[in-house]
């Protein structure tokens, strides 16, 4: 893989400004969190706020200059225009975004699923979209936001309004892009191939653009496991995969601890992908890894849902269209 060997200046998230789409809640939350009380301001983008995410905005929400500062910004990470509008949102907020992390995602739900093809009952993806052009809600949550907002940031960094100098990256200057991959992006997963074809191809986007480096943008991304936030704790068809005698929850700030070091860490060098289990965290080589193996990595009862695809393949019609 390549490695850049520009010297870079080091980089605190102190006095610095970040994008974070889906930081109403969850391990985006907590990335949030770390990185306003080490004084970075923060711009969240997400549909909107859980409670303690409303509560962590209005206790930043004052702009007199003595600490760092959260603003809201409605967003739908799917809609192209609402992610120019938060990057045009930190520029008139805060002249701008030196952190951009687009961290907003779902795990297979059943609305949007390989299992539930596009048209039929408890699906959301349309075989008749209007535009003609199909989606799966996932791919475009998990995998077409990200690469948009990388785009997004790269060339605002790269091309900075002249009244804002300060965004110009460079090696002296350095700017960061921090996604959020899986262990799921290096594994297979029978119940949930769309998600697992979304980390996959993050971990990829992460390891192209290292490159990057030598231009002072550097793109890392971290690769949790199975994590205790409302995306599985809040959802029984997820919750029936854990056997809470055997596995371990990753705290969200761990996760969130990770996604700092690829930020801070002169040791993290671009296009690396920090694995983050229980209590362990590591680069994950793009050959010859030997895969995820501490406490946290994956769930003991994927059994039962590996039946439940079975009981929805043998179902009379599966995959035909419902819609008219």
């Amino acid at each position: 893989m390549y490695r850049a060997s520009t010297e870079f200046a080091s980089f605190s998230v102190h006095g610095k400004t970040a994008l974070v789409t889906g930081a109403g809640s969850g391990i985006n939350y907590s990335f949030a969190k770390m990185l306003l009380e080490r004084n970075c301001n923060v711009l969240f983008a997400d549909l909107s706020l859980r409670p303690e995410a409303q509560a962590l905005v209005e206790q930043y929400s004052t702009n007199d200059g003595t600490k760092a500062r959260a603003v809201f910004v409605k967003t739908d990470v799917v809609q192209w225009p609402d992610l120019d509008n938060a990057f045009n949102i930190a520029d008139k907020e805060f002249g701008g975004a030196d952190i951009v992390c687009p961290g907003a995602g779902v795990y297979e739900p059943h609305w949007s699923n390989f299992w539930h093809p596009p048209g039929t009952e408890k699906s959301k993806d349309s075989a008749k979209p209007q535009d003609g052009i199909g989606h799966y809600a996932a791919l475009d949550i998990n995998l077409t936001h990200p690469i948009r907002c990388s785009q997004l940031a790269i060339s605002r960094w790269l091309n900075p309004d002249p009244s804002a100098p300060h965004m110009k990256a460079t090696p002296s200057n350095p700017k960061r892009i921090v996604h959020i991959s899986s262990v799921a992006g290096q594994t297979p997963g029978f119940c949930t191939p769309i998600y697992q074809a979304s980390k996959h191809a993050i971990s990829g986007l992460i390891r192209s653009l290292a490159p990057l480096d030598s231009l002072g943008i550097r793109v890392n991304g971290v690769a949790p496991g199975v994590i205790k936030t409302p995306l599985w704790t809040e959802h029984p068809e997820k919750l029936k995969m854990l056997d809470t005698n055997i596995d371990a929850w990753v705290e969200p700030e761990e996760v969130a601890d990770a996604m700092l070091r690829c930020c801070e860490d002169k040791q993290v060098v671009g296009g690396w992908v920090l694995e983050v289990l229980k209590g362990a965290t590591r680069n994950v080589e793009w050959q010859n890894d030997p895969g995820p193996t501490a406490p946290g990595a994956d769930a003991s009862n994927r059994a039962t849902t590996i039946a439940e695809v079975y009981q929805w393949l043998a179902e009379p019609g599966w995959g035909v269209p419902k819609e008219k």
